[in-house]
């Protein structure tokens, strides 16, 4: 069973997906795939380790991409952020053989699936983890990892936005906007400028204009006016 549950999305300048392009590294042993239509102009990341390599969010799953996946050395996990990253799960876990990761509140949209469900934060390897970050949707989780000084796959959590400037974004379809701020607050007491360098996010990816991660990550995270964001209506 093949799901695609996107969310409502933004009007974001990433939607032309091409899915001939092979995925562009961000830093060494990190890539970012082209933008998939079947989630809404979503941007899957695969991370390779050691201890076994790490796609987060669904890629367009087509024999480009697998063969760029098994040539890194194939996928031992899956982390989902959201349920709008969600798209070919039973198809790519059949090809790999990895573990799905979800937040458990969104554990329901993979029936029949074998999967993985935490609860506030999931260690996927030594120096990477999940963590629950709700607002956005039910389950959205961001994905840490410690290397070059820090990243943090954002998922729709945090979104650049024209500016390439990374902000929550409040749309129709946003479970609960006071949490997705208490969220980010959390984020801000969870790491420090020496622990979190880049953000990727899950979407909005154009806005980047080429860079594909958002530097000096925790001063842009620590700027944020959520006070202000907080009377914030849907689209702006």
């Amino acid at each position: 069973m093949t799901l695609n549950v996107p969310p409502s999305a933004a009007n974001v300048p990433d939607h032309q997906t091409t899915t001939a392009k092979l995925p562009r590294a961000v830093v060494a042993g990190i890539y970012a795939f082209a933008p998939n239509r079947n989630t809404m102009g979503a941007t899957a990341y695969l991370l390779t380790e050691p201890s076994g390599n790490i796609l987060v969010d669904c890629p367009a799953w087509d024999q480009t991409h697998q063969d760029f996946v098994q040539q890194q050395g194939g996928v031992r996990w899956l982390m989902l952020t959201h349920r709008g990253g969600i798209a070919q799960v039973k198809e790519i876990q059949q090809s790999t053989g990895c573990e799905v990761v979800i937040q458990e509140q969104e554990a329901y949209l993979l029936p029949n699936l074998d999967i993985t469900a935490f609860n506030q934060s999931f260690e996927v390897s030594p120096t990477s983890y999940a963590v629950w970050t709700p607002g956005h949707s039910p389950g959205s989780a961001c994905f840490y990892t410690t290397v070059h000084g820090g990243i943090l796959f954002t998922g729709r959590h945090l979104l650049p936005n024209q500016q390439g400037e990374p902000i929550p974004l409040r749309i129709a379809k946003t479970f609960h906007w006071p949490r997705q701020l208490r969220s980010i607050q959390q984020l801000r007491d969870r790491f420090s400028a020496t622990t979190l360098h880049l953000l990727c996010p899950g979407a909005n990816t154009g806005f980047l204009r080429g860079q594909r991660s958002i530097d000096r990550a925790y001063e842009r995270l620590a700027a944020l006016d959520l006070e202000t964001y907080q009377q914030m209506q849907p689209g702006l």
